[in-house]
């Protein structure tokens, strides 16, 4: 299956995201790191989910005509068991190769609740918690769920609540919805840069500690 992560921007468009991480840490000794994944969670439940309420319905609404034409009854058991099984293993595949259904399977807890967990979870094994300064800054962007969430170490989260980024989550996430990525991705890194700068200005020993772009 395709890695939609991986394709989401172009060799040029990823330059364009660097680079612009470089400028705004020209200003700031915070490092900001963005972060796309295809999506937090596979997700299995809702696959079985829409599986089931594919296969279902029209198990039933078929199992009555088909049984007619072996001149069986309408409720007969193995018939309907006969059109259900391949109609439900079709939905999964279905639903593996396109994972943008899962999205439509998902309540929007479920889908906050991953996101912030995998966005945890990627925050400590990049080591973003690492740098001498505990000012690392990660821009955690989940594909599947068009959701972003924004995470910032002790350094930064003691002095800048976690209200400030929600402007830039917001032009990120319009950006997702409006197919305009890397330019929507690229503002947002400008405007924490913005931020950082006015709290932790760059200094004279200041170097680059993490990554500047990570795709999973």
């Amino acid at each position: 299956m395709k890695n939609v992560s991986q394709s989401c921007l172009s060799s040029d468009e990823q330059q364009f995201v660097t680079d612009a991480v470089h400028k705004a840490e020209l200003r700031t000794s915070g490092e900001i790191v963005p972060m796309i994944v295809s999506q937090s969670d596979s997700y299995p439940l809702a696959k079985i989910r829409g599986s089931f309420l594919f296969a279902l319905p029209v198990s039933l609404l078929v199992t009555a005509p088909v049984a007619s034409m072996f001149w069986l009854e309408s409720t007969n058991m193995w018939v309907f068991l006969s059109l259900f099984l391949p109609l439900f293993w079709g939905a999964m595949q279905v639903i593996h190769f396109f994972p943008a259904i899962k999205r439509y399977l998902l309540s929007r807890e479920d889908m906050e609740t991953e996101v912030q967990e995998t966005a945890l979870a990627a925050f400590f094994t990049e080591r973003l918690y690492k740098t001498k300064d505990a000012n690392g800054i990660l821009i955690f962007i989940s594909l599947l769920e068009r959701r972003v969430w924004v995470i910032a170490d002790s350094g930064i989260s003691d002095r800048i609540p976690q209200e400030r980024w929600q402007e830039a989550v917001s032009v990120i996430t319009l950006g997702m919805r409006q197919k305009k990525r890397c330019q929507a991705l690229c503002q947002a890194i400008g405007m924490i840069g913005d931020i950082l700068e006015k709290e932790f200005p760059i200094g004279d020993d200041d170097h680059n500690e993490l990554h500047d772009l990570i795709i999973r």
